[in-house]
């Protein structure tokens, strides 16, 4: 009777919200660009105006008609529910020590921030420390960043609103909880760099315009003492002559030095630093370039340790003396070696190396000198993070795969010995669960890996549905990790896939630079290798097959749904990156052009004119079943980008399958979102999945 109900309300959705579904008409205007001779229109430029009136009537039509398409689901409010039953369960993070208290991040279950605790010893009573889910009732001001003094004593944190970029700083006595008048606005992207009784930051000018969607340049380097008003802040570094430049502070674990490093880009960074020993030093130059990535650990001494892709692709650290800082007096202090060094730590006076290898974490110490003095164990293939202090022999680390919850290690340095220190328990019987890595083909003949996770027994029938998942950009490396959401998928005789394409870091920066500008075919050619690797193994077919991938992962689905429609049923795009020829013209977005280049180059316009996922819409192409979702908050990837995309493939798209876009209000680019938003969200989401892959849940 269940499966019969469910067939006839299927049939009833079929008719009801394919055949009969209207979508909001979207007015067009006249504008045409030539781009280096070429004409290219753009007729729904009004929806950049995100503080329009008639953008926003377009928004609340759109999400109209998505959720009354929602509502008809009829499995959605289970869906819901189950997700809500699974999600809801203690999350913790690693502790860690500022002063002589510990601290770390608890959410019971459901509350929409985490809250912050701390203890006096590590078995001692919890006791709230900061609550965020007090900054606003509704759950969306979220705490974006945070920084102890060394003594412990002072607390600076920032406090994001809507999911924004933008953070506004505050600082409270840590040890009486009172909170001081000091407010800082206008901070993005910011460090918080003590020293002595203040820190630095780095901040914008105010805008003039909207602050969700005005470029963001001129950034400034300040210093700012405790108890004054922002207006006293005292600028430490600029450089007016590049308005396109950022900055970002830190500062020893000594307080010795203050570093900066700036950049134009999301890759490849400059480097200077001032000895604040002496009073009368000057800022020195160590790297004037932007032709690799640098990254200081600590110092030793008058030294610094500096961890670099320098002629080491896949990384090495070094030691640099600022007294003598050019590169012929560079020394190695761990090698590069066949594996990607991805991050140093200083715990214990030891050097904690994290290493990748095909996509997982392998830990390794050294001394600070750059001797091996063996591999930290994990409990599996997965992905780790560290907390420790530079005087503490003890640390701690967080464990996390595809079937294992994030698990809490205390790790003996002087003894390399780990223990459990806390163990989530999860109402899921991962024991059913297996995960695979293999090696596929992509169209170029390079070796891809990719992750499959799914039920044991599986039968490689053709016949089950697959959710195939990546980013392929920027350097970012997709590691084995946990998530909730994807257990729903799973249970119901799902199956995961995680191809680490070209463009992410996995190999190093010669995989990112792979997948870079006018090889970013590459990425969408790996994805689509998977995609057909998956059929011909006989995980599923592609009636059975849904992708998805978020910011550059939602360039990615809009393009090979361009190239490929024919071999996915559901396309997932979520807050992606649609317009290539104007995403430098939006708050922060120059700084991808060394990623993918700028219309503005007349070369580089031609590859980006050639995969825009805007700029490709076919009205030939049979489009998968489509559910774009972005946010009014987003100032990373603005919301013009899926407004516009949506807009032009409802306009063009004379097919059956539904192509939609729910729009999230009071949220941005994913930080910071609260649980009542994610639970909401991901409900919606994958009930759009399973309904459109003919999937009924077992609830």
């Amino acid at each position: 009777m269940k499966l019969l109900n469910f067939i006839l309300l299927t049939i009833i959705i079929a008719t009801t919200s394919y055949s009969q579904m209207k979508y909001p008409e979207t007015k067009k205007v006249e504008v045409v660009d030539n781009y280096h001779g070429t004409l290219v229109a753009d007729p729904y430029r009004w929806l950049e105006d995100d503080n329009s009136e008639e953008t926003k009537a377009w928004v609340e039509a759109q999400n109209k008609v998505t959720f009354e398409y929602l509502s008809k689901i009829p499995f959605r409010e289970k869906i819901k529910e189950r997700f809500t039953e699974l999600y809801n369960y203690p999350k913790y993070s690693a502790p860690f020590r500022a002063g002589d208290k510990f601290y770390f991040f608890k959410n019971d279950g459901l509350q929409n921030q985490s809250v912050m605790y701390v203890m006096d010893k590590l078995d001692g009573e919890e006791k709230v420390f900061l609550d965020p889910n007090k900054f606003a009732e509704d759950g969306t001001k979220s705490l974006s960043n945070y920084s102890f003094s060394k003594d412990g004593k002072w607390f600076a944190y920032g406090v994001s609103t809507g999911g924004s970029d933008w953070d506004e700083f505050f600082v409270m006595n840590a040890q009486s909880g009172d909170k001081l008048k000091d407010h800082l606005k206008w901070i993005k992207f910011s460090g918080i760099a003590w020293k002595d009784n203040g820190f630095y930051y780095s901040r914008y000018p105010e805008p003039t315009g909207s602050e969700l969607s005005q470029k963001n340049q001129f950034a400034k380097v300040y210093y700012h003492k405790l108890g004054t008003d922002q207006s006293e802040d005292i600028v430490i570094y600029e450089d007016p002559t590049r308005p396109d430049r950022g900055f970002y502070a830190g500062t020893t674990d000594d307080e010795r030095f203050l570093i900066i490093t700036f950049s134009e880009g999301t890759s490849n960074n400059g480097l200077i630093v001032k000895d604040l020993s002496n009073p009368k030093s000057e800022f020195i130059t160590i790297v004037d370039d932007l032709n690799n990535n640098y990254g200081v650990v600590d110092n030793v001494g008058d030294k610094l340790l500096v961890l670099t892709d320098y002629k080491a692709p896949k990384y090495r650290l070094i030691l640099i003396d600022p007294k003598n800082p050019s590169r012929e007096n560079w020394k190695d202090v761990i090698p590069e070696s066949n594996n990607v060094l991805q991050s140093v730590q200083i715990i214990g006076e030891k050097l904690v190396a994290k290493y990748m290898q095909d996509a997982s974490h392998h830990v390794y110490l050294f001394s600070l000198d750059g001797k091996p003095e063996g591999e930290i164990k994990l409990p599996a293939l997965g992905t780790v993070g560290f907390s420790g202090r530079r005087d503490d022999n003890i640390a701690f680390y967080s464990f996390t795969s595809f079937t294992y919850p994030g698990t809490i290690f205390k790790f003996d340095v002087n003894s390399n010995k780990s223990e459990l220190y806390k163990q989530i328990e999860l109402n899921f019987d991962f024991d059913n669960y297996e995960t695979k890595q293999v090696f596929y083909t992509s169209k170029d003949g390079t070796k891809i890996p990719m992750f499959i996770v799914h039920k044991k027994g599986l039968k490689l029938d053709g016949n089950n549905p697959t959710y195939l998942y990546s980013y392929g950009g920027f350097n970012i490396s997709l590691l084995p990790s946990f998530s909730t959401s994807r257990l729903i998928f799973l249970e119901n005789g799902g199956v995961f896939a995680m191809p680490n394409i070209r463009g992410g870091g996995e190999y190093g920066e010669e995989w990112h630079k792979a997948g870079m500008l006018d090889k970013k075919q590459n990425v969408f050619d790996d994805f689509i290798s998977a995609a057909e690797y998956l059929i011909k193994e006989g995980y599923t077919n592609p009636n059975k097959l849904a992708c998805a991938g978020g910011s550059n992962g939602g360039l990615l689905i809009g393009a090979v749904i361009n190239q490929r429609p024919e071999l996915f049923k559901v396309a997932l795009p979520a807050v992606g990156v649609m317009d290539m020829l104007r995403f430098h013209k939006f708050t922060i977005g120059y700084y991808w052009v060394v990623e993918y280049g700028s219309s503005d180059d007349p070369e580089q316009f031609k590859f980006l004119y050639e995969y825009s996922p805007l700029h490709n819409i076919k009205e030939n192409l049979n489009y998968p079943a489509v559910l774009v979702t972005t946010a009014d908050h987003d100032d990373r990837v603005v919301p013009a980008h899926s407004f516009k995309y949506i807009a032009t493939l409802q306009e063009k798209y004379k097919g059956e399958n539904p192509v939609l876009i729910r729009i999230e209000t009071k949220a941005g680019h994913g930080a910071g979102k609260p649980t009542s938003k994610i639970i909401e969200e991901v409900a919606d989401v994958w009930s759009f999945v399973f309904y459109n892959l003919g999937i009924e849940p077992k609830y």
